[in-house]
């Protein structure tokens, strides 16, 4: 059935995600606290979902009346909240002003960057002010006493507004393109294909249980206290012990490496551990068993290759791996993921052939347009929004001095690579996920850097950095989740302005509240080493290229080759045999950092999923679904509390990984 959303929820979302923008910097980078943010189920949107949620119940209790919002609302409020929580840390600005500063700040004799990177660097797109510059990094002098307020008019904005506006031309134009292709492949993952969408589970089922006047029920429910009991406790303990060690700690993190050999079938495991998350556990449960089955299946089978090449005496060196752009790609083994990821793109499009070819049809007027089941505007506007969206990024690039063939195949390449992650994000319920090899990794391993030229490989690089490359915090699945929310939202037109409203103010708040915070205390002295090595990595990289342009890697075609095989034949059993246990997106994720935190957690989900189904039926299972729903509950519950606590003690207990 479907339902109005009213102008309130649209202006809660905002007000709140907003404010999330504000808060984060300081809260993540200068407290080092508790993420506010942090992967695509983060934590302040939903502690912000789950106390609205109780006293929208608890008002409407107490006054006998319809409560202030409804389920719906409240969710569409919980997706603006969740669309723009990752701008403001790993999503955008984490990296965004140190990748603009980094040639002039962090250049030295060692590097040579002046003499390579320097002359490429085009002067629009690049802070022209060294004074500027260190202001940024050292902060501004006697400014830690300032107001807030008082640094902002004080930042030497003249130096970067010309950069700003170039940069959010094409930060634009991203997120322009990736709202026209969720708005034309929403209905067929939401609609045609069913997604079951792990993540979203629990928020609509307690808004759910908030429009049904069961609510509290929902909350003293036996199996979620009993489940929430558990992060409760497992969390106040390990908080009191990070601000009174004297209290003792309940340990969450077991190194399993020393049980194996370094050498041998076994190898691959010499550095496995073990992560207690409840709330992924929580995730791993509501996902399907043959996703969850899949991802410690094949986590494990990637760590038993490592070993079987050795038994085998196919040791390869690191230097087959050459040159790379991988958030973690460490061995020629894992580029895999590079030809596996090419068949899975291949596969979304072929699943939704027919879908594709009608919204091809409505956009060139051959065919009927369709009534709108998910969309938030019409198919043929943001078909032909998607592609004129995308020649702006080519045209960007162009201007800057790449070629069109390169700047066509590296935007398609980041597109791609973007909606495959998504789908692993959305269907496999990973609230925590990263690559394994850069979008340009491919080309790279495939073709050798000359096909960029040397200011196409320099900006194609930078680029991936500042929107593709660390996906923890993308905006494309969260706005996959989005969707899902409002399919049986009546005036998605009324969505549509507050996606486009919070995700440009969002990014705007943002970037005054890292700018802020950079000149009243400095980036060097702020929680960005991670950020400041792998942005340093980048312009290496480049300079490395440019100094000794690199071929075709032959171990990477290979690996690349076996990867699209063994993808090939997984997605022709899964489609083919109704019986075939296991899932496409379990081989994608094998070499992601994210699963070697999250795979334990999969086991346990998976495990338990499976006991409940065969023992106790459906029945049993939807009892034990609220113990889960505690976990995740009881988690996210306490890492906001000890993020409230961390902001007016100065430090905090991190419930959640970075």
């Amino acid at each position: 059935m479907k339902e109005s959303i009213r102008l309130r929820s649209i202006l809660l979302g905002l007000t709140c995600g907003l404010a999330i923008c504000a808060v984060t910097p300081y809260n993540n980078m200068y407290l080092r606290a508790t993420l506010l943010g942090g992967g695509h189920f983060p934590l302040a949107p939903f502690f912000i979902l789950a106390w609205l949620t109780l006293i929208v119940a608890g008002i409407a209790r107490l006054t006998r009346t319809r409560p202030l919002l409804s389920g719906l609302e409240l969710l569409v409020a919980f997706a603006l909240m969740v669309l723009v929580s990752g701008i403001p840390y790993t999503g955008l600005t984490r990296t965004f002003f140190i990748n603009l500063s980094a040639p002039d700040y962090l250049q030295n004799l060692g590097n040579r960057w002046v003499e390579v990177i320097h002359p490429l660097l085009p002067d629009a797109l690049y802070p022209q002010n060294s004074a500027a510059i260190a202001a940024l990094h050292d902060g501004l002098p006697r400014a830690s006493g300032l107001p807030w307020y008082e640094v902002l008019t004080r930042i030497p904005w003249s130096a970067w507004l010309g950069p700003l506006c170039w940069w959010g031309l094409f930060i634009g134009l991203a997120y322009a393109v990736m709202i026209c292709l969720v708005n034309i492949l929403g209905r067929q993952w939401v609609v045609n294909e069913r997604i079951n969408f792990p993540l979203l589970r629990l928020p609509m089922a307690m808004t759910e249980a908030l429009d049904e006047q069961r609510f509290f029920s929902f909350l003293t429910d036996r199996y979620l206290l009993l489940g929430l009991s558990v992060p409760v406790f497992l969390h106040l303990v390990n908080g009191l012990n990070a601000y009174f060690p004297d209290v003792p700690a309940i340990p969450t993190f077991f190194l399993f490496g020393n049980y194996f050999p370094k050498y041998g079938l076994f190898s691959g495991f010499n550095k496995l551990r073990i992560h207690l998350y409840p709330a992924f556990i929580g995730f791993a449960f509501l996902t399907s068993r043959q996703i969850s089955f899949s991802l410690w299946f094949f986590f494990l089978l990637g760590g038993l290759l490592f070993g079987a090449l050795e038994v085998f005496g196919l040791t390869i060196p690191a230097a087959a791996l050459g040159t790379t752009f991988g958030p973690t790609l460490a061995s020629a083994v894992e580029t895999q993921m590079i030809g596996a990821y090419g068949v899975f793109f291949l596969f979304v499009l072929w699943l939704a052939r027919f879908h594709l070819a009608a919204v091809c049809r409505g956009a060139f007027g051959r065919g009927p347009v369709e009534p709108p089941e998910t969309e938030w505007f019409s198919l043929r506007a943001s078909f032909w929004g998607f592609w004129l969206g995308l020649a702006g990024l080519v045209a960007w690039c162009m201007l800057f001095g790449v070629s069109f063939l390169v700047a066509v195949v590296v935007m398609l390449l980041f597109l791609g690579v973007s909606l495959v992650a998504s789908r692993v994000i959305c269907q496999g319920g990973i609230a925590y996920f990263t690559l394994t090899a850069a979008p340009l990794d491919g080309i790279l391993g495939l073709f050798g850097s000359k096909f960029f030229g040397q200011t196409g490989l320099l900006l194609s690089a930078v680029t991936q950095k500042v929107l593709f490359l660390d996906l923890r915090e993308s905006l494309l699945p969260s706005l996959f989740h989005a969707a899902k929310i409002g399919e049986h939202a009546k005036n998605k037109r009324l969505m549509l302005v507050g996606i486009l409203a919070v995700v440009v103010l969002g990014a705007a708040v943002s970037f005054a509240a890292m700018l802020v915070l950079a000149h009243k205390i400095g980036l060097r002295e702020l929680e960005l080493d991670w950020a400041t090595r792998t942005t340093v990595s980048v312009y290496d990289n480049v300079q490395r290229l440019l100094d000794a342009p690199q071929n075709g890697q032959s171990w990477v075609m290979i690996f690349s080759v076996v990867g699209a095989l063994v993808m090939l034949v997984l997605v022709l059993c899964y489609h083919r045999f109704y019986w075939w246990p296991i899932h496409p997106i379990g081989y994608l994720a094998t070499y992601s950092s994210s699963l070697r935190i999250l795979w334990f957690s999969f086991f346990v989900g998976w495990l338990v999923n499976q006991l409940a189904l065969r023992y106790g039926g459906v029945a049993l299972f939807s009892k034990v679904r609220y113990f889960f729903f505690g976990l995740i509950l009881g988690d996210f519950l306490m890492g906001g509390m000890w993020a409230v606590i961390g902001l007016y003690t100065g430090t905090s207990y991190m419930v959640l990984p970075d």
